[in-house]
């Protein structure tokens, strides 16, 4: 799959998530087949980049390529300097967020709420992609609500605004994350544009992803909340596309050495105060799964150092790994 000039390894993505998708997540979910995971939405406002938050999302030393940032806001000005100073600190794709519904975000006619200004879109999108030499994406919902799904129009703006790919969530504005995404707008869309078109929304299986695929005609899959605690589901689908055989799940061994990692890679990039206390709602995402989760996450949440935090992932797994050697054994 390509972006403008740039070749991914596959069709596969990793959606930004805020508070999710830093820089030990996407490296995690790269190294487990995806083709791009794009960076946690980072504000077009320059003023706000001294915080700790936009330090750590404005981070990207030692990242594989391509490195993909997402900025938003809703001034084209102030989003043309905001990918410019993304590109010079080396972003490769810049991706524009016109898809998020959280309130806060929308309150300010960012994210999902500019979607009912078309001429607003257009100015943005034309300002940034003039304002750098790297491929510029956009990611959208299908509209404001049910009644103004203007996705098809957006996407013809973006085509025609220089935009390199598109990602689409299959619902509105106003549905946030209720009810089950609709691929239906994506396929008309995909159908429409001559720019890679990629589906988002409600994709957790190895088979879904498959069919979406093949139903819609979509050049990719971008994965999101099915990946919190599951960075193997990349591997898996790939896997599927492949040989259309599912492949196992990681077995425990795999994903306490996972998490592991995953753990000492968010001391190592917060330090170990707040490394701790953001590692907490990984450990639930890969636990929520597991025979008594519950439990032990109200346990693990209660530590305070890395050390413990460590110490009662790795009794956890070990349990377990007791109690299924019982099981087999009897």
């Amino acid at each position: 799959m390509k972006i403008g000039s740039i070749t991914l390894k596959n069709n596969l993505l990793l959606a930004p998530m805020a508070g999710v998708t830093d820089k030990p997540f996407r490296q995690l979910c790269r190294e487990l087949g995806a083709g791009l995971a794009v960076s946690e939405m980072i504000t077009s406002n320059i003023a706000l980049w001294n915080s700790r938050k936009s330090r750590h999302r404005l981070d990207h030393r030692g990242e594989d390529s391509p490195r993909a940032v997402q900025i938003a806001g809703a001034d084209p000005d102030m989003m043309a300097i905001a990918a410019r100073l993304n590109m010079d600190n080396g972003a490769e794709i810049i991706d524009i967020n016109m898809g998020c519904p959280a309130r806060k975000v929308c309150n300010v006619m960012a994210g999902s709420a500019l979607l009912q200004n078309e001429q607003l879109v257009t100015q943005i999108l034309e300002s940034v992609v003039k304002a750098v030499t790297v491929p510029v994406t956009l990611k959208i919902r299908t509209g404001s609500d049910k009644q103004h799904r203007n996705a098809l129009t957006i996407a013809r703006i973006a085509e025609q605004s220089g935009i390199r790919m598109l990602s689409v969530h299959g619902r509105t504005r106003a549905c946030a994350f209720t009810g089950e995404a609709e691929h239906e707008t994506v396929a008309a869309i995909k159908a429409a544009v001559n720019i890679p078109v990629v589906a988002n929304g409600d994709i957790n299986s190895s088979q879904q992803a498959a069919n979406i695929l093949k139903q819609t005609g979509v050049d990719g899959i971008m994965i999101g909340r099915a990946a919190q605690g599951n960075p193997w589901i990349f591997r898996q689908i790939s896997h599927y596309l492949a040989t259309g055989e599912l492949q196992s799940a990681p077995t425990d061994t795999e994903i306490c050495t996972t998490l592991i990692r995953h753990l000492e890679n968010l001391y190592g990039f917060y330090g170990e105060y707040r490394g701790v206390r953001i590692a907490r709602k990984h450990i639930g995402w890969y636990c929520k799964q597991q025979q008594g989760a519950n439990i032990f996450r109200a346990r693990v949440n209660s530590v305070k150092s890395a050390r413990e935090q460590l110490e009662a992932v790795r009794n956890y797994f070990a349990t377990r790994e007791r109690i299924t050697v019982q099981g087999l054994a009897a």
